[in-house]
């Protein structure tokens, strides 16, 4: 797996305070992307045993809520292996802090992938420009959703982690 960026304190992509890895590949490259620079699977630096630890004295902190998966797109096939071996380990390890992952994909795309069983938050979808709308919350356009994981696996339906 690449990355590009190890953000530390954020607000803005979940709740809480978090550290947010971007991961570098994305196969949606959506109009008007934030991050266009994280399309690139081949792009940014390699995520080593020195950016994990990184990320784990983060995490160490009572005052972080969690860590977000971003890019790029976690889920890129590039990603997604190390992505779920990851977040396992972080959840092992951090069962009190959440995880939340930003994807391209429908959750109906990725409701059967092994690492949904880590997360408790996924925003799902892309980013669609005719739909953009700063006023959601941990989104970008109205199309997109913030999925309660463990409330959509037990229900077996879609439940949104909050008013969005």
């Amino acid at each position: 797996m690449r990355y590009h960026n190890i953000t530390k304190d954020d607000m803005l992509n979940g709740d809480g305070l978090r550290v947010v890895l971007w991961v570098a590949g994305c196969n949606h490259c959506c109009r008007d992307c934030q991050n266009p620079i994280t399309w690139d699977p081949n792009g940014g630096l390699a995520f080593t045993e020195a950016e994990e630890a990184e990320i784990f004295t983060e995490l160490d902190k009572d005052y972080v809520s969690g860590i977000t998966f971003s890019g790029g797109d976690p889920l890129h096939p590039s990603n997604i292996s190390a992505v779920t071996a990851f977040a396992k380990k972080i959840r092992e390890r951090y069962p009190n802090k959440t995880i939340w992952l930003y994807t391209g994909s429908t959750w109906e795309e990725i409701q059967n992938e092994a690492v949904v069983q880590y997360l408790d938050v996924c925003v799902d979808g892309e980013f669609q420009v005719d739909k953009a709308d700063t006023s959601l919350r941990w989104k970008g356009s109205s199309n997109q959703r913030v999925i309660n994981v463990p409330a959509t696996l037990r229900e077996g339906k879609i439940v949104l982690h909050c008013a969005n």
